[in-house]
């Protein structure tokens, strides 16, 4: 069985095309697509993987399927699956649609698994880089539950919601780097091309320099015959911050010690809160087991602290205890999350009122993000005044103590 790339216009004149049609030979594929209603382009429709259509992989640089990819599938495969198209058929459609190769590709082996018997979550458990424990179980409870569609459109609007959390949170964070790039940048040109000029032009004066213009020019002397010893500690300090962070021990402590940090800490906690209601509100809303939904949620809080106080919260619930009492005991949870969690519990309404936390904490990371923003630019703005404002000062102090003389 063949794979073919090919291009081809639906009944409205649509351009379409895909990378993964298996099929015997060209002539075969070529009718497939007429069955599927698409109007093939002979020239375009061509084996994959031959002649000039070789892929060719470098490591490292591999195509990613990114979140956008996962939810326009999902909610594609929500739409086909309520119209009452077969499953096969749905993810046959999909992996010709969609832009990504990657996701045709593994669209393509999820569709011959449930060929092949397996359900759409054991066939979709395979591939945890692109479905995460969440989305699977999620779909698993769908499909024992005869509502997959339902859930499959939650899933898609569960990840726009929480791609547009991600990107408020980075997008905070562009103009404060930029700036500080920019900054490292000038810095580095006043020291190994301005300084120098100026020390050159003082080194003929035959007097003492300011202790200020003294100080600039050394460091600016040890930065020109050293500037590597400096690159290579930085470089050095952030791989073994990198490595440390990668064992249980380290990730642990540096979360712990973000968590605590002054400005950042508050934002990130408030972004662990809605993160943590938004899933276990989706997979209890959803038919999943709340022993299993805190595990899931666990795995996916994106901080140590975070899962350690829920992976608690689990164990305290099989004693037969409740959700809140560990949420409250971990000091990570604000005081009215964990009240409404309890009153959640007592009332058998959990997801419906961490639904609401996650509402009330999407609001409270925007205020966050906003107010973080209108911080961050004044004092990165007197920082760089200081340190660029008092390199020229020192630079012109003998300069302006020679016009002192002169005019005395």
């Amino acid at each position: 069985m063949a794979t073919f790339v090919w291009e081809g216009r639906t009944a409205q004149g649509r351009l379409v095309k895909g990378d993964s049609l298996e099929a015997p030979d060209r002539e075969a594929a070529l009718a497939r697509l007429r069955e599927q209603r698409i109007r093939p382009i002979p020239s375009r429709v061509r084996e994959r993987g031959k002649g000039l259509e070789k892929e060719i992989s470098i490591p490292g640089f591999g195509e990613k399927v990114t979140t956008r990819d996962v939810s326009l599938a999902t909610r594609q495969l929500a739409t086909m699956i309520d119209a009452g198209l077969p499953i096969v058929q749905c993810l046959d459609i999909l992996g010709q649609q969609s832009e990504s190769k990657l996701l045709c590709k593994t669209l393509g082996t999820v569709k011959k698994d449930v060929e092949g018997g397996s359900t759409l979550a054991d066939a979709l458990r395979k591939h945890p880089k692109i479905f995460d424990d969440l989305y699977v179980n999620m779909v698993e409870a769908g499909e024992a539950g005869g509502i997959l569609n339902t859930i499959l459109n939650r899933i898609a609007l569960f990840i726009e919601k929480a791609n547009r959390l991600k990107k408020k949170v980075k997008g905070a964070m562009i103009y404060p780097c930029a700036i500080v790039c920019v900054a490292v940048i000038v810095v580095a040109v006043l020291m190994i091309f301005v300084i120098p000029v100026f020390a050159e032009l003082y080194g003929g004066m035959g007097k003492a320099l300011p202790l200020p213009t003294q100080i600039c020019i050394d460091i600016s002397n040890w930065f020109v015959a050293y500037w590597y010893v400096l690159v290579g500690g930085v470089a050095g300090v952030f791989m073994g911050i990198s490595f440390y962070y990668k064992t249980p021990h380290g990730r642990m402590n540096i979360d712990r010690l973000l968590l605590r940090s002054p400005i950042i800490g508050d934002l990130l906690r408030k972004v662990a809160v809605a993160r943590f209601s938004q899933n276990m509100s989706l997979l209890l809303s959803s038919g999943v087991p709340i022993l299993d939904g805190l595990a899931i949620t666990g795995k996916t809080a994106g901080n140590k602290v975070v899962e350690k106080a829920i992976f608690e919260s689990r164990v305290s619930i099989s004693q037969g205890k409740t959700v809140a009492e560990p949420l409250r005991d971990s000091k990570i949870f604000p005081p009215l999350v964990c009240q409404m969690v309890a009153v959640g519990e007592s009332t058998g309404g959990l997801d419906n009122m961490l639904k609401k936390v996650a509402e009330l904490y999407e609001e409270e990371v925007d205020d966050a993000v906003n107010n973080l923003t209108a911080m961050m630019e004044p004092m990165i703005m007197v920082v760089l005044g200081v340190i660029l404002g008092g390199l020229v000062i020192a630079m012109y102090l003998p300069i302006f103590q020679m016009g002192s003389l002169v005019g005395g």
